[in-house]
């Protein structure tokens, strides 16, 4: 049986590997991710976006995030899978935010929720630890709080927000986050955070200097194509393969090139005489 990846394992790669993490939202994602052997699977908020056609995060809902990851943990053997808690699952009141990350832990079978935010969530990720269930910190450019920066924008570029990064990603190591996600802040700025505390940082679009990498299997294969971050190095362009096949598979159709015979089944002759005579035989 393959082994699981679990909390101790990421926190005990610190200095001595490099972790990967990737989104994955269905049955299909989360087979190719998991039997590429990488380590975490995140069923992220993103899902809003790059499956369900929303302009940005903050429509997707507990129950859709619930749905997705059920599926997704039905699937994964080896890589940790972690849910997403979507906006405003957890940011009202820590009560709200430990029963909204136990329905992933007992519904949807994740072994570790995410959540955004610094030293302001803190109370709610001390309180989730407390129960018993693993947190992975989010910082930088946190993409549920979209309309307070004013869109899709870098942080941490001034010294004192740099400062303020260092500060929170301090303060949810000391919560309990057994890693931070760091995303959209300057490659140095990301470094400097990683030195600082004792756990994982793992980034996207923060440079190569964090303890992991992630990024959304939609950007990695070519399947997003509304807007390419400048983060995202796209491994595969399966979105031009994937037109090309439907345009072929409508071409032929048309011209009764498809099915071909070799695509079809057969009936014994003998079987199709006797139907032949006794459809002749009621008329």
């Amino acid at each position: 049986m393959t082994k699981r990846v679990t909390v101790p394992d990421i926190i005990a790669a610190k200095g001595k590997r490099k972790l990967t993490e990737m989104t994955a939202y269905d049955f299909p994602t989360a087979l190719w991710v998991d039997q590429s052997g990488i380590d975490m699977i995140l069923v992220g908020d993103s899902l809003a976006m790059v499956v369900l056609g929303h302009e940005d995060t903050l429509s997707v809902t507990m129950d859709e995030m619930l749905h997705h990851t059920s599926a997704v943990a039905r699937t994964a053997r080896h890589a940790m899978v972690i849910g997403d808690l979507p906006f405003l699952s957890y940011q009202v009141s820590v009560e709200q935010a430990v029963l909204n990350a136990g329905r992933f832990i007992k519904e949807a079978r994740a072994q570790a929720v995410k959540l955004e935010g610094g030293r302001r969530v803190v109370p709610q990720i001390k309180a989730i630890v407390e129960a018993q269930i693993p947190v992975q910190g989010h910082l930088g450019l946190t993409p549920q709080s979209l309309a307070a920066f004013g869109g899709f924008k870098v942080q941490g570029k001034s010294a004192e927000a740099a400062k303020a990064l260092i500060e929170d990603a301090q303060a949810l190591a000391e919560a309990g986050c057994f890693s931070i996600v760091l995303e959209g802040i300057p490659s140095p700025i990301a470094a400097m955070v990683t030195e600082a505390i004792p756990i994982p940082t793992i980034g996207i679009g923060a440079g190569p200097d964090c303890d992991g990498q992630v990024l959304v299997i939609h950007d990695l294969l070519g399947l997003f194509e509304r807007f390419t971050p400048k983060f995202v190095r796209q491994y595969a362009r399966l979105s031009e393969q994937i037109r090309n096949a439907l345009t072929s598979f409508r071409e032929e159709v048309e011209k009764g090139i498809f099915p071909g015979p070799e695509h079809g089944f057969t009936i014994d002759e003998q079987e199709f005489e006797k139907l032949r005579h006794q459809d002749t035989g009621k008329h």
